[in-house]
């Protein structure tokens, strides 16, 4: 007669067991978040789920499962403050995220904020206000500074050029690499003999585009803004005649697209798919593979593939909760081992800018982004 009790009571535990074993074995989450419909962050999306491809099929993350929570912001700041609110009340443990600066710096007050801040990890964001963004704001690029002072160097150094004009979009991007270049620029002795704002994809530049063709002539265009733009002046400089080359920062991503009009220019960047490294020829192969229809993975999609590989260490070490991902991010490369990712090392500063990161010029022949230097 007693053991239908116990045996019932025994039934119930296990089920109670069962369930909370269950519990355990619920993926770890974390939130990728961008502008993932867009040319430039496509290749994110297909990064992060390659990288959590490769953690699961090598057993997950103690012994769970990492899951992705995609968020589109289609690079609107607006958007992105309320994809950050989404995530921010998920169960995501990070974000990986945003792609762009205004929707990153946007969305970074959200994730600072509350009694359970969430760590975002931008992995192109180059405005150097997000050196300021908070405490769980990370990034693994370098800023706008430093791209302006490598094309500076490299105009007047490595190109030995002393007169050049700037085109910036009026914008935190634009005008951020505007203001690196033009005092970097300054303080090698060279001259900029015209400073042209500009809003919207497709500026109005031809009266300024006549007084450069009529008035002096440039060694050089520089613009501080994106590829539709560059193209838009590109075209307006060589109707006029001016066909000297052209640079700019890693807005101009995909400018050699635009085919023979774009031969002969300069784009920085953050990574470059030819880059030598055992860990970058594996991650291209491995990308090739499960894309073959995709094209090269490009910058945003190298830090998105690291920032996945370095969480799911960093919860490995420490566990899934906020707070200790963001205490040990911060550590990493200062009381803890540096990250040897696919774009190069990472190791975070301060306030969570990665370090010593190169920048690669490339030069567009052919319609190929070739590398040609790296400074």
């Amino acid at each position: 007669m007693l053991r239908t009790p116990l045996f019932r009571t025994g039934a119930l535990l296990a089920l109670l067991a069962a369930a909370a074993c269950g519990g355990e074995v619920q993926p770890i989450r974390i939130g990728v978040a961008g502008a993932l419909s867009d040319p430039i962050g496509e290749p994110m999306r297909r990064a992060a789920r390659l990288a959590v491809a490769e953690i699961n099929a090598a057993g997950g993350v103690r012994g769970r499962r990492l899951e992705l929570l995609e968020r589109d912001d289609y690079a609107d700041a607006d958007s992105a403050v309320r994809i950050a609110a989404e995530l921010y009340a998920s169960d995501a443990v990070a974000v990986v995220g945003h792609l762009f600066s205004g929707p990153t710096l946007a969305a970074a007050p959200i994730y600072n904020s509350g009694n359970s801040p969430l760590v975002e990890i931008s992995p192109s964001s180059s405005a150097p206000e997000v050196s300021a963004a908070g405490p769980y704001t990370f990034r693994l690029c370098p800023s706008d500074l430093a791209h302006g002072d490598a094309l500076a160097r490299w105009m007047s150094e490595r190109l030995q050029l002393s007169q050049g004009a700037v085109f910036f979009l009026d914008d935190d991007y634009g005008r951020g690499i505007r203001h690196a270049f033009a005092e970097q620029f300054a303080r090698r002795h060279g001259t900029l003999v015209g400073m042209e704002p500009y809003l919207g994809s497709s500026p109005d530049l031809g009266p300024a585009l006549d007084r450069l063709a009529k008035l002096v002539r440039p060694q050089f265009l520089f613009v501080a803004g994106n590829r539709d733009e560059a193209e838009v002046i590109l075209k307006g400089a060589r109707a006029r005649g001016i066909t000297v080359p052209l640079a700019g920062g890693d807005g101009l991503e995909g400018l050699e697209q635009a085919g023979a009009l774009a031969e002969g220019s300069y784009v920085s960047a953050s990574y470059h798919p030819a880059l030598n490294t055992r860990a970058n020829r594996d991650f291209v192969a491995a990308y090739a593979k499960q894309y073959p229809d995709a094209p090269v993975p490009n910058q945003p999609a190298a830090a998105t593939y690291d920032a996945i590989h370095l969480l799911a260490r960093i919860i490995k070490d420490t566990g899934p909760k906020r707070d200790a991902i963001r205490d040990a991010l911060a550590q990493v490369g200062r009381t803890s081992t540096a990250f040897e990712g696919v774009a190069g090392r990472i190791a975070f500063d301060s306030v969570g800018d990665v370090t010593d990161r190169p920048v690669f010029i490339t030069v567009i022949r052919d319609g190929q982004a070739l590398l040609a230097g790296i400074l």
